[in-house]
């Protein structure tokens, strides 16, 4: 037995937060019933009606996407600009597990599986993100070394796993730093650098957990196996 909105969640009708609302409001049915508890539970068996619409027991479906830049990592866009579902050829509800900023590119994994969502979305997690990073500057050695003993950004101290300093050209004045992060607050790796002093003028994000971008160019997507989706799932697993 789940909790109600939890299923809700998972199904990939809507997060967990709107799932409650809808419940509040009464637009959530069970077997028939309307439901408007937050604590209800319900199996794999009952009929569950959100807004006229039956959950089925939808497959799950996983997309590796090498995002664009000028992309929004969103399902739906208000200003009608172009988001990572419209890459992905499927008649699934899905969306974008975390996201990547507007001008930021790489990799972004789409799916419809709220269980997987929370496990790699959940800090305590610590699922890698790598990134590489064109700065506005070339970087001195003492912010390199700053950078690697970790960098307080609103408060909070946020240490890099690894990084790798790619090219620092004197000449041209910039540099391309490779760094892997296991935290995902907004806007972390710009963030950064700017208490660093620097501007980041292109960011993309090249691995995922252990996945890659292998060989996809920019708007190229491919499913994931499932081997790797079993993977992914391991991060809940390896850090109970």
């Amino acid at each position: 037995m789940e909790r109600l909105q939890k299923v809700i969640a998972q199904s990939g009708y809507a997060s967990r937060r709107k799932a409650e609302e809808l419940i509040k409001q009464g637009k959530v049915s069970v077997n028939g019933e309307t439901i408007t508890e937050l604590g209800t539970k319900v199996s794999g068996d009952d009929d569950i009606v959100v807004n006229g619409i039956h959950l089925g027991k939808e497959d799950y479906v996983y997309y590796l996407l090498n995002k664009p830049r000028g992309v929004v990592s969103t399902a739906k866009d208000e200003h009608d600009r172009k988001t990572v579902i419209d890459f992905i050829n499927t008649d699934k509800r899905i969306y974008p597990i975390g996201r990547l900023d507007y001008d930021t590119t790489g990799l972004i994994i789409l799916t419809n599986d709220g269980n997987l969502t929370n496990i790699l979305s959940h800090p305590s997690n610590h699922v890698p993100k790598t990134y590489v990073a064109k700065l506005s500057h070339s970087l001195t050695p003492s912010d390199l070394m700053r950078l690697k003993s970790g960098v307080v950004v609103d408060g909070k101290k946020c240490t890099p796993t690894r990084v790798k300093l790619k090219k620092n050209d004197l000449d041209k004045d910039y540099a391309l730093v490779e760094l892997t992060i296991i935290e995902g607050r907004n806007h972390i790796v710009k963030n950064l650098f700017k208490e660093l002093g620097y501007l980041v003028d292109k960011l993309s994000r090249i691995e995922y957990a252990f996945l890659t971008l292998d060989n996809l160019k920019s708007g190229e997507y491919r499913e994931l196996s499932i081997k790797e989706v079993k993977k992914l799932y391991e991060y809940k697993i390896k850090n109970k």
